[in-house]
């Protein structure tokens, strides 16, 4: 465990759409695995790596993060010095008068406070579940600037996607954005570990030069000006880059390697609690392949979904390959096949909805069909 590292998370990226699924939200809110938010896991990285000062940097329709997130006290992260900081734009009466730069302004102000020698910059897209002391030991060790984390499924899980070209020695010579062709399979992750003191001379250059946007990989760009190393994460990782990738990777839970790589690798991955009752399973219920939380009450047939919490699946209705959020209503006689219903939404007696494993169907929040 390191006590001179703090952590920021990005909430958000610009460059990611998930359509219905990321229109009320930021992108690391959104739900995931039957009763997790996509942020819970990089959270949890952090306080198990023993980081107890995050800042999470938001940009806009972040009520339901700040929801979540509260004092962050289902990270042990409500403390009197140090614990969790939301950073909003306009954190500081100083970023209103900054001509657009109250992004960068922000993240200064938060890294100023702090005395930690290192800093972990993650990016909200990528679920995995693992510590950052190797990573730092590899940084340290390597005498580079910056240390960027990377896996080698290069574009399994789809655009954006960031390949390195690394050296014999394991430093960046060149990175790319979403190649057509590439002689690299190794894929950024979106993580990267610096020095604090140098991360804000980094941004106070950006912002001397007029830029606005604080971006991880703006910063592994800088590879012919600083050294910047690459460090390999050899298990299992998640990127969650569309509505596809969102949906292969709910689907991917159902594999028992994945869950048990991702959930009972020793290390807990720390969500807000809501205590529910049990699930009901009525008399003519048939359940397979599934991950289902409490509270639900299902009398239909389900099969290689994922069920969130409180969900009410009624009779003579079936389910296959379908993630459904909290508090769904599934009227009688229907039938759903690839579908992604968010929170609060209901669908009507007797509806069909068949998307394909590449295209599903996404019914927004709150809406009914």
């Amino acid at each position: 465990m390191f006590n001179n590292v703090m952590g920021l998370i990005l909430a958000d990226n610009k460059k990611i759409s998930l359509g219905e699924l990321s229109g009320p939200r930021a992108l690391s809110a959104i739900p995931f695995g039957g009763r997790y938010r996509i942020i819970d896991f990089m959270l949890s990285n952090m306080v198990n790596s023993g980081v107890k000062n995050v800042g999470v940097l938001t940009y806009n329709k972040y009520k339901s993060l700040m929801d979540h997130l509260g004092t962050g006290a289902a990270w042990s992260l409500d403390r009197k010095n140090d614990g969790l900081h939301i950073l909003p734009p306009y954190v500081n009466s100083e970023a209103t008068n900054i001509n657009g730069d109250e992004e960068l302004a922000g993240v200064l102000d938060f890294l100023r406070t702090s005395r930690a020698t290192y800093i972990i910059v993650a990016a909200s897209n990528v679920v995995l579940n693992t510590t950052f002391d190797d990573m730092i030991r590899s940084h340290e060790n390597s005498g580079a600037d910056l240390t960027v984390m990377y896996n080698r499924d290069a574009t399994k899980y789809g655009s954006p996607s960031y390949i390195l070209d690394v050296d014999d020695d394991g430093f960046v010579k060149d990175m790319l954005y979403n190649p057509q062709k590439s002689s690299s399979n190794k894929c950024s992750l979106g993580i990267i570990c610096l020095r604090r003191d140098m991360l804000v001379d980094i941004i106070s250059k950006q912002m001397s030069h007029g830029l606005t946007h604080f971006g991880i990989h703006s910063m592994v760009k800088m590879f012919d000006e600083i050294k910047v190393h690459a460090y390999e994460y050899k298990g299992t990782a998640l990127r969650i880059n569309s509505v596809q990738g969102y949906f292969n990777s709910s689907m991917s839970l159902l594999d028992e390697s994945v869950r048990n790589d991702l959930f009972w690798s020793g290390k807990p991955i720390y969500t807000k609690v809501k205590d529910e009752a049990p699930t009901l399973y009525f008399d003519n219920a048939d359940v397979s392949d599934s991950i289902i939380s409490d509270g639900c009450r299902i009398y239909g047939n389900v099969e290689n979904s994922i069920i969130f919490r409180s969900v009410t699946i009624s009779k003579n209705t079936t389910l296959k390959n379908c993630v459904v959020m909290q508090d769904v209503h599934i009227s009688e006689n229907c039938h759903l096949e690839n579908v992604i219903l968010d929170k609060n939404s209901f669908v009507r007696p007797g509806v069909r909805l068949v998307g394909h494993h590449d295209y599903p169907v996404v019914i927004g929040k709150g809406a009914g069909i």
